[in-house]
């Protein structure tokens, strides 16, 4: 009978403290950069990082893997908080309020004071150059911002021809970049991950639109 090699339990502890040990159930994160650089980490300290499946074995032995997707689900409050001002500004630059949500969920998740690596920030997350086209002086102020990424927003529909896709590439990849590349969504993983996301939501927040009872005659 073979018996199997034990690790003393102090080699076990030293292991553990530098990491070299995981539990064969931690969970481990991802997330591909604009440079399409694939990060790892089981502390995941950037809003990008999204859990892989699988377990450390598999991880390993090079199998591919699917990431779940996840889905910012902002808190029912915050939405409200935010639901009659961007009402007003939807209509103001002609768009859906369903539209502005769905950006402002994917963007910022309702956090006025969310600002990202490439300094972007607020609820509709304006980069500086955004912000003085529109006037935008503070782009903590949400109602600023609103009013800045909006409009922004109803420019892009307008220059692409109400091309929802195209317009939401320009948002957030630029709309030079979508010119630049003939007119079609820029092959950058962030921007090909970004449209459909936001196109989800806003698919989401249509229905949830509709009335939920007839009207009486």
């Amino acid at each position: 009978m073979i018996k199997k090699p034990v690790l003393h339990p102090l080699i076990l502890g030293v292991l553990l403290a530098c990491g070299l040990a995981q539990p064969v159930h931690a969970e481990i994160y991802s997330f591909i950069d604009e440079n399409g650089v694939t990060h790892f980490s089981n502390v995941p300290t950037d809003r990008r990082y999204v859990p892989l499946t699988g377990s450390a074995s598999d991880r390993s032995a090079g199998y591919q893997f699917i990431t779940r997707p996840r889905i910012r689900r902002p808190e029912p409050a915050v939405k409200v908080q935010y639901g009659s001002i961007i009402d007003t500004i939807a209509r103001t630059y002609a768009l859906e309020s369903a539209l502005l949500h769905a950006v402002i969920s994917a963007e910022s998740g309702y956090n006025s004071a969310a600002v990202s690596k490439k300094g972007a920030a607020g609820l509709m997350q304006l980069m500086p150059e955004t912000a003085q086209r529109y006037g935008v002086t503070d782009r903590f102020d949400p109602v600023q911002n609103l009013h800045g990424g909006a409009r922004y927003l109803s420019d892009l529909l307008r220059m692409f021809d109400g091309n929802l896709s195209l317009a939401l590439a320009g948002y957030n990849a630029g709309e030079n970049s979508v010119v630049k590349h003939g007119y079609q969504i820029p092959p950058y993983v962030e921007t090909r991950t970004y449209v459909p996301k936001v196109l989800n939501l806003y698919r989401r927040y249509q229905l949830s639109k509709l009335p939920q009872t007839k009207r009486g005659a």
